[in-house]
C-alpha cells in the first residue's frame, strides 16, 4: 500500500537528519510519496509567519507528518511551532517511549517506559499577561476582588486551565495505548497536594477512567517524588501519564535514562491526525556539519510505520537500529564512550549503517 504523508525538514539540522530518515524508511520498503512542506526560522521571512497555512493544509489532508527539528526562540521570537501545530491540529496526545537499547552510554539497562502528555492544556495553554500591562493590571486587582491573593503589582501571569474534558481524553488515551501495546501499568502524575483545583481535578479524574480498566494496574505519584523514583528505580514504571508542563519535564529525565535526546523518538497524536517527530531541538550551531544524532528521528518515522498499519516494517526498522547502536561503530559522538569526536560517524554515516542491515 503507497502511504502519502506529509515531511516538514525543518531548520537548523532538520534538513540534513531528515534527508537521513527518509532514506532510511523507504530501505525498510515503505511505499511512499513525501508531501514536502517548509516550516520554521529559515522561512519566517519568506511567509511573514514559521508556520504557513499550506503546512497545516497538508497535514490535514494527509492526516499523518514527519517532522524534523524546528527552532523555537527563548524569551522572543515567534511561539513554538511545534505548539501551534498541536494546538491548531488539536493533538492532544504526545507520545514519548523511552528504551534503552544495548550499546547506548546510559548509567541504566532494561529502561522501557512510556511518557504521555496531555499538549493542548496547562501553562503551555499560552494564557500569559505581559508585566506592566493594563490588562494584566486589571487581573492582579480581579483576583485580589475574588480571592484575596495580593499579586505584586510587577509580575507577569500565566493562566493553568486543566479540564474535565482533557484530563478524561488523555488518560482514556494513556489506558488504551496500555492495553493495545501490552502495557502492565499506568501512572498517573501530578501536584494534587498543593494545586487542589488544577492538578486535583486531572487526579479526580484519572481515578475515574482507570475504573473502566480493570485489567491494568493504576497508581498516582506526586511529580517531584517521580523524579526521584525515575533516577531511583525506572524498572517500577511503565506508562506515566502526565499534565503538560510536567510532561515536557519528565520526558527529558526519561530521554536522559536512556542515553539522552539522539535516542528519544517521540510523537503528537490526535483524533484525526498524528506528528511524528524527534524529541531534540534544532541545534542551529552544528548546521551543515551532518554531526547531528539522527537516531531519535529514525525511531519516531518507526512509530510513525507502526501507526499507520505497517508493523512488520517497524520491527524491521527497530531491530536493525538496535544492531547498529550495539556494534557501536557507525554512531554520532554523543553514542561514543567520552563523546570521541575522532572516532564518531557523520548523520549519514549513521544512516548508511542502518540501510546495510535493513537491505542485507
Amino acid at each position: 500500500m503507497k502511504h502519502t504523508i506529509t515531511l516538514i525538514p525543518g531548520d537548523g539540522t532538520g534538513p540534513e537528519i531528515t534527508e537521513t530518515v527518509v532514506r532510511v524508511l523507504e530501505a525498510t520498503g515503505l511505499e511512499v510519496e513525501w508531501d514536502i512542506q517548509e516550516a520554521g526560522s529559515d522561512v519566517l521571512e519568506k511567509y511573514g509567519t514559521p508556520l504557513p497555512n499550506q503546512v497545516l493544509e497538508s497535514i490535514k489532508r494527509n492526516k499523518v507528518a514527519l517532522k524534523g527539528p524546528i527552532t523555537t526562540p527563548v524569551g522572543t521570537g515567534f511561539r513554538s511551532v511545534n505548539v501551534a501545530l498541536r494546538k491548531e491540529l488539536d493533538l492532544f496526545a504526545c507520545v514519548r517511549p523511552c528504551k534503552t537499547y544495548p550499546g547506548v552510554r546510559s548509567y541504566y539497562q532494561n529502561v522501557n517506559l512510556v511518557i504521555i502528555r496531555e499538549n493542548t492544556e496547562d501553562l503551555y495553554a499560552g494564557i500569559e499577561f505581559e508585566v506592566n500591562n493594563e490588562m494584566t493590571a486589571r487581573l492582579i486587582q480581579t483576583i485580589k476582588e475574588m480571592s484575596h491573593h495580593a499579586i505584586r503589582p510587577d509580575s507577569g501571569l500565566s493562566i493553568k486551565p486543566i479540564s474535565i474534558f482533557g484530563s478524561k481524553r488523555i488518560v482514556t488515551f494513556a489506558f488504551e495505548y496500555a492495553r493495545q501495546n501490552n502495557r502492565r501499568k499506568v501512572t498517573a502524575v501530578h501536584k494534587a497536594n498543593i494545586m487542589k483545583y488544577s492538578d486535583g481535578l486531572f487526579l479526580q479524574v484519572a481515578r475515574q477512567v482507570a475504573s473502566n480498566y480493570p485489567d491494568i494496574e493504576f497508581e498516582d505519584r506526586i511529580v517531584d517524588n517521580m523524579c526521584m523514583q525515575l533516577v531511583q528505580k525506572p524498572e517500577l514504571y511503565d506508562v506515566l501519564v502526565l499534565p503538560n508542563l510536567y510532561g515536557d519535564i519528565l520526558s527529558d529525565l526519561g530521554a536522559g535514562l536512556v542515553g539522552g535526546l539522539g535516542v528519544a523518538p517521540g510523537a503528537n497524536i490526535g483524533t484525526d491526525y498524528a506528528v511524528f517527530e524527534p524529541t531534540h531541538g534544532s541545534a542551529p550551531k552544528y548546521k551543515n556539519q551532518n554531526k547531528v544524532n539522527p537516531i531519535a528521528m529514525i525511531l519516531s518515522g518507526m512509530m510513525m510505520l507502526q501507526y499507520i498499519g505497517e508493523k512488520e516494517k517497524a520491527q524491521k526498522l527497530e531491530e536493525a537500529v538496535a544492531e547498529v547502536i550495539r556494534e557501536n561503530r557507525f554512531v554520532t559522538y554523543d553514542m561514543k564512550p567520552f563523546s570521541d569526536q575522532h572516532q564518531a560517524a557523520k548523520t549519514y554515516e549513521v544512516g548508511e549503517a542502518i540501510i546495510r542491515v535493513l537491505t542485507k
